[in-house]
Parts: C-alpha cells; structure tokens; sequence
C-alpha cells in the first residue's frame, strides 16, 4: 500500500480561465473520467457512441439542448444522458462551470 497521500483538487483554481470554453480532465476513478468545463459560449451538437455522460453543475446555470427541447440546470443539479443521445451544452448567462463524468475512452462525434 501506498504511502502517498491523495492530491486534493480544488475546484475554483480548475475553473480559473479566461478562455471561452475549456473542458480538462481533473481525475479518474476507475475506468471513468472527472472533467471540468468553463464556458462563456456554447459546445457544438455532439453525441457519445460509447459511453454516457453525467453533468453535475458547479455555478452558474447550464443549459442542455437537445433535438426534442432543453432542460436547464442550476447549481447542484445533476442529469445523466444516455449514450447515442445527441445534444450540446452552453451557459445561460455569462459564464457556466461543471463537472462531467465519462468513461475515459469516451468517443465524442461532432454534428
């Protein structure tokens, strides 16, 4: 057993960007990963063949298109889509942070 403690991740210096829209893993856990997204502008309509993909919104609000309406998301609020679902994501407001959660060889298809 490992001597090493584990790193502790501090969610405010993750999302401390001025980038429009930044997406970057912050951990895995087991064969799925834990990304960060900051954005001030929409993500392009996309689906994920392989895996689902869970978002979990940090501040601000997320908004979640999909082809048959939106739903939207406030601090706190979580929603799982299913694999194969299309959909895109964008701030309501000037800026939106969350956490995703994927399987780490999740395949993204744009369109």
């Amino acid at each position: 057993m490992s001597s090493r403690l584990p790193e502790i991740i501090t969610l405010e210096v993750q999302s401390s960007t001025h980038l429009s829209y930044d997406n970057h893993p912050i951990t895995k856990t087991n064969d799925h990963v834990v990304r960060i997204a900051t954005m001030t502008e929409p993500y392009h309509w996309h689906f994920h063949p392989n895996s689902d993909e869970t978002f979990l919104v940090i501040e601000g609000q997320l908004a979640i298109d999909f082809e048959s309406g939106s739903l939207e998301l406030h601090p706190g609020q979580l929603l799982t889509i299913p694999r194969g679902v299309r959909h895109r994501t964008r701030p309501v407001g000037e800026r939106s942070v969350n956490l995703t959660f994927e399987m780490s060889q999740s395949e993204t298809i744009a369109g």
